[in-house]
């Protein structure tokens, strides 16, 4: 008999120990084949975790560990680095918006590595915490990022 609405089965993925290359590494094939209108934020849960079920078939597996990815950034950060991935969101919508009402970054005055500056965001409202980790801005398209630039 003929079903027009016959279910597709979800293949089942083994779950492995997966290095964060490994996962970097089936992330760029999602990229590949995701069509340019579609962001890659469709792969990042709420809670920022990856979505493995989207990404199981580039890795012919499902990571045991769980990883995290920045949605504004798209940094991807391990277990340990959950809160580092939470402050860099929170910390990017903030410097966007502070952009957006002043026209410049909020930077600390004078300071050559473009060092975030927590006081003028939380003047302006634009965040109620600091984050313990330092973000610096680049100045071509300001997305904030945790190294220090050389």
């Amino acid at each position: 008999m003929w079903r027009p609405f016959k279910k597709k089965h979800k293949k089942i993925y083994p779950t492995k120990d997966m290095s964060l290359d490994e996962l970097k590494q089936g992330i760029r094939q999602y990229i590949n084949d995701l069509p340019n209108e579609v962001p890659l934020s469709t792969l990042i849960n709420d809670d920022l975790t990856i979505n493995y079920q989207k990404l199981a078939p580039y890795l012919n597996a499902r990571p045991i560990q769980t990883y995290y990815m920045s949605k504004e950034t798209y940094d991807i950060f391990d277990e340990n680095q959950k809160q580092l991935a939470e402050d860099l969101d929170y910390i990017q919508r903030a410097v966007d918006q502070y952009i957006q009402l002043s026209n410049e970054l909020p930077v600390i005055h004078g300071d050559p590595y473009l060092k975030v500056s927590y006081h003028k965001l939380m003047k302006r409202g634009l965040i109620t915490y600091r984050p313990t980790h330092e973000f610096f801005i680049d100045s071509k398209d300001h997305l904030i990022n945790y190294a220090r630039p050389k």
